[in-house]
């Protein structure tokens, strides 16, 4: 990737580096942390070098030349102000110039305006989020809808406790998955995996690595069904959970969506899972669930960069099969400590969401060892 802010811009890290040689240097530290628990092929599955992210988030800097977008500089304090940037996905590129040029001439749209959050995926809808320190008026929504029309995007205002939706808060994806495709709905302020092309091949491992585990699955983290819904057609019944109301509201609509039917999406807190799991703690939230009918032999997890929590470790380590997928391998290896006492890693896998920082995103399949 070519960009005229390397080296500058703090977003990349690795922009000394070839890609080849960032995967060598990931490979490594993988190795490093994971190395001792895991006895197999560790795959690695790269990015497109440029044009991969579908969620980026800039600053708006306003000085006597006008105003546009700025990350914070690397290695010392202050802003760069930029014009571009070669790492977020085409349709965004496409509008951020247009729609920072037509912000410079409206002194309605960029008065107290100090963030801009885009929303895109594969499927070519993007969603503009304007965030601002002033309560947006009559006026403001006027020109933000001749704004969207001319540039053919969806526009959200934000202010403290004040949310104006000019058409809808959620793009369409569509991602295919071992010749399906899968339709989500993917919302503003809602968390979504932000390299789509990574995202499909994470998806693709998972379903590849579980295919003929069989019986039900349990799923904590689930999200808005990202891995949950092209799963299901692996297994009998998934009971998939997840603490965030608004991620779950969006994971039964994918679901219908999707037309997948054997998945129950229950809001709780991975330590509520677990308590209900082990019939420690009775939910009118789990009333319609008949916890009796379910024969968990996987557990699927993704949680974030804090890892798993005593509770969910003590329950996924009585599984037969742990599908771990992790945004923190300092985290993972913690667990994997713990976990490998019982179990084995058979698979294991790199997944390049981040080109040019030295974040890794992982995933390991792990199965019980025979007694």
């Amino acid at each position: 990737m070519e960009c005229r802010y390397f080296g500058e811009c703090g977003s990349c890290t690795l922009y000394d580096m070839d890609y080849r040689s960032q995967l060598e240097y990931k490979k490594e530290n993988f190795d490093r942390l994971l190395g001792k628990y895991i006895d197999t092929e560790t795959e690695i599955f790269p990015s497109p070098q440029s044009h991969y992210r579908a969620r980026a988030e800039f600053r708006v800097w306003h000085d006597e030349e006008g105003c546009s977008y700025a990350m914070n500089r690397a290695g010392t304090k202050g802003v760069v102000k930029i014009g571009s940037c070669p790492k977020v996905i085409e349709p965004i590129a496409e509008v951020m110039g247009a729609l920072m040029e037509s912000i410079g001439y409206d002194e309605e749209l960029r008065k107290k305006l100090f963030a801009i959050e885009f929303l895109s995926g594969t499927a070519g809808e993007t969603l503009v989020s304007m965030l601002y320190h002033r309560k947006l008026q009559t006026e403001w929504r006027k020109r933000a809808e001749a704004l969207a029309a001319r540039l053919g995007v969806g526009i959200i205002g934000r202010s403290r406790k004040q949310k104006i939706v000019l058409e809808k808060d959620y793009v369409t994806e569509r991602l295919e998955i071992e010749g399906r495709e899968y339709i989500y709905r993917h919302y503003e302020g809602g968390f979504t995996q932000p390299n789509p092309f990574v995202n499909t091949m994470m998806i693709s491992w998972a379903k590849r690595v579980s295919a003929d585990i069989g019986s039900d699955l349990l799923e904590a983290y689930c999200g808005l069904g990202n891995f949950t819904i092209p799963l299901a057609g692996n297994f009998d019944k998934v009971l998939a959970t997840e603490i965030s109301k608004n991620s779950i509201r969006a994971a039964k609509e994918n679901s219908a969506l999707n037309s997948v039917k054997n998945i129950e999406f229950i809001r709780m807190s991975s330590l509520e899972m677990t308590e209900a799991i082990e019939k420690r703690r009775e939910f009118r939230r789990m009333k319609d669930i008949a916890l009796e009918e379910y024969d968990f032999k996987t557990i699927l997890v993704d949680p974030p960069r804090a890892g798993l929590d005593e509770a969910t470790l003590d329950l996924a380590s009585s599984m037969q099969n742990i599908l771990y997928i992790s945004c923190n391998p300092e985290t993972l290896a913690r667990d994997l400590a713990i976990l490998s006492r019982g179990h084995e890693v058979v698979e294991a896998a790199i997944f390049d969401q981040f080109p040019h920082t030295a974040h890794m995103e992982c995933g390991v399949l792990l199965k019980k060892r025979a007694s």
